[in-house]
């Protein structure tokens, strides 16, 4: 009789077995109503981030229709306001999108963690199994035969234990394999914890541009005492150095000599967008715009609608040559915040007016990389990126005395006038 009690004391096991799986039934039940609640959380935050981005979207056309407008402290205060208003809607994106990869990462650990709970109570259950089946195994068939009279409740009991045991070893498999599944979600949460990373980051760059927009607001009411005049006197004066900027830096560069070889540039559409939304503003050359805000008639490079604090990307992979604040050294006539990259295939690219600057001399970035955020630094007519293309080996950083700030002198990316290319021709076709 003792083998016949052994499976009975199995059959108790079992049904605690059965009992511990409906404990964990439960604790699944009450993790779906979490579960629930997150999805729910989530989704109302993207409905916020939705609505944000239509009062963003609302900020950039007023932005760009008061680009349009005659050149004011009225004009240019709306301006300031604006940009600090979209900026800040950009924050609580950023900051809801936070929220949401917080609980995404929630989650994922925490279906992976009830998982594995569910399949170590199966596998120590069949464990205990194993163990009994074994105790009756040590026991030859003959004696067991003779140890009992009832010989099919023997059998009965061989046949559910078996049957039962099964049962679990398919259900573990199953766990398993869902545990498995979870766990292929390793990489999207990695993939969650670095976005989050560069959420945090961009959120601190935002932060940073929104003082400097307050710091600009206040710097611009204290030079023009909250006058126009004396607004119109501070614009005069800068188009008056601006203008002289660009006949110095004109004769220079036209002093210079290249010999451009087009073998070593790559081929067509080489580079990537260097922002996620493109809408070209100003092209490479001679037009109407070029005529009009520029005293050689021409336009170095290609110019981006781009609301301040946009993250700029590098279009490939390349170190960065040369970063500088030409305002710091003459305000209002260049580039302000400037980034010269030198890429890998055979071109070098600046960036201008740029509201803050992500990379260092020497640095190595990577295509898509941030490297900073567009602004309106420098001589600007209003937020925007501007983009110049050169040879790799023809740009290069140079301080040069400037006639237009005296006493000053001025660092920033040098290139022979036949040295410039039109970005357009590297970028991917623009409709």
């Amino acid at each position: 009789m003792k083998h016949y009690l052994d499976y009975k004391k199995l059959y108790k096991l079992i049904f605690s077995f059965i009992i511990l799986g409906f404990f964990v039934c439960t604790n699944i039940q009450i993790y779906a109503q979490t579960a629930e609640d997150l999805q729910n959380q989530i989704n109302q935050r993207n409905n916020d981030i939705a609505n944000l981005e239509k009062e963003i979207k609302s900020f950039n056309n007023q932005l760009n229709d008061l680009s349009k407008q005659k050149d004011s402290l009225n004009v240019s205060l709306q301006q300031l306001d604006l940009s600090k208003k979209q900026l800040t809607a950009n924050i609580s994106v950023t900051q809801k999108k936070i929220e949401n990869t917080n609980s995404k990462i929630n989650t994922l650990s925490s279906q992976i963690g009830d998982k594995q709970d569910s399949i170590t109570n199966n596998t120590e259950a069949i464990k205990l199994e194993l163990k009994n089946i074994n105790e009756v195994e040590l026991n030859s068939i003959p004696e067991i035969l003779i140890s009992e009279n009832n010989f099919s409740d023997i059998w009965n009991d061989i046949d559910n234990i078996s049957t039962i045991q099964e049962k679990i070893r398919t259900r573990t498999k199953e766990l398993q394999k869902t545990k498995n599944d979870l766990e292929d979600t390793k990489k999207v949460t990695t993939d969650a914890r670095n976005e989050l990373v560069a959420l945090k980051t961009k959120l601190a760059d935002q932060k940073k541009i929104v003082d400097q927009n307050t710091a600009e607001k206040k710097k611009l009411l204290a030079d023009t005492k909250n006058n126009e005049a004396n607004y119109q006197i501070l614009l005069k004066d800068r188009l008056a150095k601006k203008d002289a900027f660009e006949a110095d830096i004109r004769n220079y560069e036209s002093q210079l000599k290249y010999i451009l070889d087009p073998k070593k540039l790559p081929g067509k559409g080489v580079l990537s967008w260097p922002l996620d939304n493109v809408y070209v503003t100003q092209m490479f050359g001679k037009t109407e715009g070029s005529t009009r805000l520029y005293a050689s008639g021409t336009h170095n490079g290609t110019d981006f609608r781009a609301a301040i604090g946009t993250p700029v990307k590098a279009m490939a992979d390349g170190v960065v040559a040369g970063t500088n604040d030409t305002d710091l050294q003459c305000k209002g006539v260049s580039f302000g915040k400037l980034i010269l990259i030198k890429y890998d295939n055979g071109l070098a690219s600046t960036y201008g007016h740029l509201s803050l600057i992500k990379v260092s001399i020497g640095e190595r970035v990577s295509r898509g990389e941030v490297v900073g955020y567009s602004g309106n630094s420098g001589y600007s007519t209003g937020p925007h990126l501007h983009v110049s293309m050169y040879p790799k080996d023809a740009v290069e950083m140079k301080t040069l005395p400037s006639k237009s700030c005296p006493g000053k002198n001025l660092t920033q990316p040098i290139a022979a006038i036949n040295a410039y290319l039109d970005p357009m021709y590297y970028l991917p076709s623009y409709k």
